[in-house]
Protein backbone atom coordinates (compact mmCIF):
# COMPACT_ATOMS: atom_id res chain seq x y z
CA UNK A 1 0.00 0.00 0.00
CA UNK A 2 1.53 3.75 -0.98
CA UNK A 3 0.34 6.93 -0.15
CA UNK A 4 -0.91 8.63 -3.35
CA UNK A 5 -0.55 12.19 -3.87
CA UNK A 6 -0.16 13.73 -0.86
CA UNK A 7 -3.03 15.14 0.80
CA UNK A 8 -7.03 15.29 0.04
CA UNK A 9 -7.96 19.20 0.60
CA UNK A 10 -11.45 17.92 0.97
CA UNK A 11 -10.51 16.12 4.09
CA UNK A 12 -7.24 16.95 5.01
CA UNK A 13 -6.76 13.23 5.16
CA UNK A 14 -3.63 11.06 3.29
CA UNK A 15 -4.95 9.17 0.64
CA UNK A 16 -3.98 5.88 0.46
CA UNK A 17 -4.05 3.04 -2.69
CA UNK A 18 -4.87 -0.40 -2.56
CA UNK A 19 -3.02 -1.21 -5.69
CA UNK A 20 0.11 1.08 -5.63
CA UNK A 21 1.39 4.76 -6.35
CA UNK A 22 1.94 3.88 -10.28
CA UNK A 23 -2.18 1.99 -11.00
CA UNK A 24 -3.72 4.96 -8.90
CA UNK A 25 -2.16 7.61 -10.79
CA UNK A 26 -3.06 6.02 -13.80
CA UNK A 27 -6.81 5.72 -13.13
CA UNK A 28 -6.46 8.69 -11.91
CA UNK A 29 -5.09 10.59 -15.55
CA UNK A 30 -7.42 8.22 -17.22
CA UNK A 31 -10.97 9.55 -15.45
CA UNK A 32 -9.69 12.66 -15.96
CA UNK A 33 -12.43 14.93 -17.95
CA UNK A 34 -15.01 11.92 -17.22
CA UNK A 35 -18.50 12.21 -14.55
CA UNK A 36 -15.97 10.24 -12.33
CA UNK A 37 -14.32 11.69 -9.68
CA UNK A 38 -10.59 12.15 -10.17
CA UNK A 39 -10.12 11.77 -6.16
CA UNK A 40 -12.13 9.08 -5.50
CA UNK A 41 -12.99 7.34 -8.54
CA UNK A 42 -16.21 6.79 -7.95
CA UNK A 43 -19.39 8.20 -10.08
CA UNK A 44 -22.54 10.20 -8.78
CA UNK A 45 -23.99 7.68 -11.36
CA UNK A 46 -24.76 4.79 -9.31
CA UNK A 47 -26.88 6.88 -7.18
CA UNK A 48 -29.68 6.89 -9.64
CA UNK A 49 -30.31 3.38 -8.96
CA UNK A 50 -31.64 4.48 -5.42
CA UNK A 51 -33.37 7.34 -6.86
CA UNK A 52 -35.68 4.96 -9.17
CA UNK A 53 -36.79 3.14 -5.89
CA UNK A 54 -37.27 6.62 -4.02
CA UNK A 55 -39.12 7.63 -6.50
CA UNK A 56 -41.14 5.04 -6.34
CA UNK A 57 -42.15 5.00 -2.46
CA UNK A 58 -43.11 8.19 -2.89
CA UNK A 59 -45.65 7.80 -5.30
CA UNK A 60 -46.83 4.28 -3.82
CA UNK A 61 -49.93 6.71 -1.56
CA UNK A 62 -51.44 8.10 -4.70
CA UNK A 63 -50.43 4.83 -7.02
CA UNK A 64 -50.89 1.64 -4.45
CA UNK A 65 -51.11 -0.80 -8.23
CA UNK A 66 -47.01 0.29 -7.71
CA UNK A 67 -46.62 -1.92 -4.80
CA UNK A 68 -45.53 -5.03 -7.36
CA UNK A 69 -42.69 -2.42 -8.60
CA UNK A 70 -41.88 -1.66 -5.21
CA UNK A 71 -41.08 -5.16 -4.52
CA UNK A 72 -39.36 -6.01 -7.69
CA UNK A 73 -36.92 -3.29 -7.39
CA UNK A 74 -33.30 -5.33 -6.42
CA UNK A 75 -30.33 -3.95 -4.99
CA UNK A 76 -26.69 -3.56 -7.40
CA UNK A 77 -23.58 -3.51 -6.59
CA UNK A 78 -21.44 -1.09 -7.75
CA UNK A 79 -20.06 -2.54 -10.88
CA UNK A 80 -23.47 -4.38 -11.32
CA UNK A 81 -25.14 -1.05 -12.32
CA UNK A 82 -22.60 0.02 -14.32
CA UNK A 83 -22.81 -3.16 -16.25
CA UNK A 84 -26.12 -2.68 -16.81
CA UNK A 85 -26.08 0.81 -17.62
CA UNK A 86 -26.30 2.53 -21.23
CA UNK A 87 -23.56 5.39 -20.10
CA UNK A 88 -20.64 5.95 -21.95
CA UNK A 89 -18.06 6.09 -19.20
CA UNK A 90 -19.95 2.11 -17.98
CA UNK A 91 -16.71 0.23 -18.73
CA UNK A 92 -14.67 3.01 -17.04
CA UNK A 93 -16.32 2.88 -14.06
CA UNK A 94 -16.41 -0.45 -13.52
CA UNK A 95 -12.18 -0.75 -14.10
CA UNK A 96 -11.90 2.47 -11.25
CA UNK A 97 -13.74 1.11 -8.77
CA UNK A 98 -10.99 -1.41 -8.74
CA UNK A 99 -8.73 1.07 -7.85
CA UNK A 100 -10.95 2.91 -5.46
CA UNK A 101 -8.59 3.98 -2.48
CA UNK A 102 -9.91 2.32 1.13
CA UNK A 103 -10.21 5.51 2.89
CA UNK A 104 -13.42 5.97 0.69
CA UNK A 105 -14.44 2.16 -0.41
CA UNK A 106 -14.90 1.71 2.51
CA UNK A 107 -17.50 3.89 3.93
CA UNK A 108 -19.05 4.13 0.26
CA UNK A 109 -20.05 0.14 0.73
CA UNK A 110 -21.29 0.91 4.38
CA UNK A 111 -23.16 3.66 3.05
CA UNK A 112 -24.72 1.49 0.55
CA UNK A 113 -25.24 -0.90 2.99
CA UNK A 114 -26.82 1.14 5.12
CA UNK A 115 -29.12 2.32 1.86
CA UNK A 116 -30.06 -1.09 0.89
CA UNK A 117 -30.71 -2.24 4.33
CA UNK A 118 -33.21 0.81 4.98
CA UNK A 119 -35.10 0.23 1.61
CA UNK A 120 -35.70 -3.71 1.95
CA UNK A 121 -37.25 -2.19 5.35
CA UNK A 122 -39.35 -0.01 3.71
CA UNK A 123 -40.75 -2.04 1.17
CA UNK A 124 -41.81 -4.19 3.95
CA UNK A 125 -43.44 -1.82 6.51
CA UNK A 126 -45.34 0.05 3.55
CA UNK A 127 -46.15 -3.37 1.80
CA UNK A 128 -47.91 -3.32 6.23
CA UNK A 129 -49.50 -0.16 5.44
CA UNK A 130 -50.98 -1.05 2.30
CA UNK A 131 -52.21 -4.67 3.62
CA UNK A 132 -53.72 -2.77 6.65
CA UNK A 133 -55.10 -0.18 4.37
CA UNK A 134 -54.07 2.21 6.61
CA UNK A 135 -53.38 4.95 3.94
CA UNK A 136 -52.51 8.00 6.09
CA UNK A 137 -49.90 5.96 7.84
CA UNK A 138 -48.46 4.83 4.40
CA UNK A 139 -47.96 8.26 3.09
CA UNK A 140 -46.18 9.34 6.66
CA UNK A 141 -43.72 6.05 6.39
CA UNK A 142 -43.05 6.92 3.09
CA UNK A 143 -42.39 10.57 3.43
CA UNK A 144 -40.00 10.08 6.05
CA UNK A 145 -38.87 6.71 5.09
CA UNK A 146 -37.63 8.22 1.75
CA UNK A 147 -36.41 11.49 3.31
CA UNK A 148 -33.45 9.19 5.21
CA UNK A 149 -32.91 7.39 2.23
CA UNK A 150 -32.10 10.41 0.56
CA UNK A 151 -29.90 11.38 3.56
CA UNK A 152 -28.09 8.45 2.99
CA UNK A 153 -27.36 9.09 -0.51
CA UNK A 154 -26.60 12.29 -0.06
CA UNK A 155 -24.04 10.85 2.58
CA UNK A 156 -22.86 8.49 -0.61
CA UNK A 157 -22.65 11.09 -3.02
CA UNK A 158 -20.16 13.50 -0.47
CA UNK A 159 -18.16 10.47 -0.33
CA UNK A 160 -18.15 10.32 -3.91
CA UNK A 161 -16.72 13.88 -4.29
CA UNK A 162 -14.23 12.75 -1.12
CA UNK A 163 -15.91 12.78 2.44
CA UNK A 164 -14.87 10.01 3.94
CA UNK A 165 -17.57 10.74 6.99
CA UNK A 166 -20.33 8.28 7.15
CA UNK A 167 -23.58 7.60 9.17
CA UNK A 168 -23.58 5.51 12.00
CA UNK A 169 -26.33 3.15 12.95
CA UNK A 170 -27.26 4.80 16.13
CA UNK A 171 -27.76 8.37 14.15
CA UNK A 172 -30.30 6.30 11.69
CA UNK A 173 -32.12 4.79 14.56
CA UNK A 174 -32.47 8.15 16.24
CA UNK A 175 -33.82 9.55 12.82
CA UNK A 176 -36.45 6.31 13.04
CA UNK A 177 -37.07 6.93 16.55
CA UNK A 178 -36.23 3.07 17.19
Amino acid sequence: MGVVRGMNEASNTTLVSGDGDGEFLAMQDKVRGSNIDETTLLATDYLNHFNEIVMLFEMLPDMPEMLNDVKEWKPKTYKEHFHDSTIAEKDLAIEAYDHVPDIYRQPFEQTIEQINSMIASTVQRLEKNLADDSIDVLRANAKTLSQLIQRLMDMASAIIHGSSKTMEQSEIDILLGD
